[in-house]
């Protein structure tokens, strides 16, 4: 009989009682499950100190499943076994890319997903600098612009936080120059401000925006996206663009895959998994090829 160990963050987005109770329901129809809620790093290794052998469940959103993560990769414990995700942040971008369900029944049917389904290698960014991972995306320029403006109006508003962050990071963006190299190529150089570096192991951000719309996280590869769109009507249709995934279309955006990126120049800000880190003068990620397993649907696939 299988045993979880339930992770559970008090800062996701969707904890309310019932939400959770439903989807521990569904596990425990399959086996004991134990809940563990974490709020600190020292905490977080407490409770990864007592997992054994049994499958760990992580209860929230990007946030939280880049915080386990992380800590699972410096323990150096990401292959040992499988997990399982129950979607409970304010945007579940990195869950809706893999196909997993988001809605009002999002936890209880991705419970339902983590006793059914199979085992399936999921990518992972590596930071160069830091020797932190990125699960989902990593942003520079108006992506961190709009995680930072949104920050307080995603407290008080939820979802509505991303919009009001993107609102503002289109009509006043920041500028940046830097150059990115993508395996050794130099795709953009800093010679030019340019509106947006997007590095995508996913594809969605900030509630449900297709960035990086070709990312899957099990390909082996990043995808790297760079806007050097400039005017506010360009600025305007690109934001329409990035909504419906079309972006990468357009003649000032250029957009590659690879398995190594590194960005360098003026001081920039980046948000990666929604966390804000900077300034900084350089940053490079490389991919780390299915560096952990997530129980997913047995018919589907990551980013299907």
């Amino acid at each position: 009989m299988t045993s979880y160990l339930v992770l559970a963050s008090p800062a996701a987005g969707n904890t309310d009682d019932t939400t959770i109770e439903e989807a521990l329901t569904v596990l425990r129809a399959a086996g004991p499950v134990e809940v563990v809620t974490t709020s600190s790093p020292e905490e977080l290794d407490r409770a990864l100190d007592q997992r054994a052998e049994r499958t760990l469940v992580i209860a929230g959103g990007d946030g939280s499943l880049h915080a386990v993560l992380d800590r699972l990769h410096h323990r150096g414990e990401l292959d040992r076994g499988p997990m399982g995700l129950l979607p409970l942040g304010t945007g579940n971008d990195f869950a809706r890319g893999l196909g997993l369900p988001v809605g009002p029944r999002g936890p209880a049917d991705a419970a339902e997903i983590i006793v059914t389904g199979r085992p399936h290698g999921l990518d992972l960014l590596l930071d160069e600098e830091e020797g932190t991972v990125v699960v989902n995306n990593v942003h520079a320029g108006a992506g961190a612009d709009a995680a930072h403006a949104g920050e307080s109006w995603k407290e008080r508003w939820g979802r509505i936080g991303y919009a009001i962050g993107a609102f503002r990071a289109i009509f006043s963006p920041e500028d940046v120059r830097v150059s990115v190299h993508v395996d050794g190529e130099l795709i953009s150089t800093d010679a030019r401000p340019v509106l947006q570096v997007a590095v995508g192991n996913g594809s969605y951000v900030g509630g449900g925006a297709p960035l990086t719309p070709d990312a899957r996280p099990d390909d082996g590869d990043l995808d790297v996206l760079i806007a050097a769109t400039r005017s506010l009507g360009s600025r305007l249709t690109y934001a329409a663009g990035v909504v419906i995934g079309r972006h990468p279309q357009r003649g000032d955006v250029t957009y590659r895959r690879g398995q190594r990126v590194e960005v360098s120049g003026e001081d920039f800000w980046c948000s990666a998994d929604g966390e804000l880190t900077g300034p900084h003068r350089r940053r490079a990620w490389r991919i780390l090829p299915a560096a952990y397993s997530l129980l997913l649907p047995d018919e589907g696939s990551a980013g299907a």
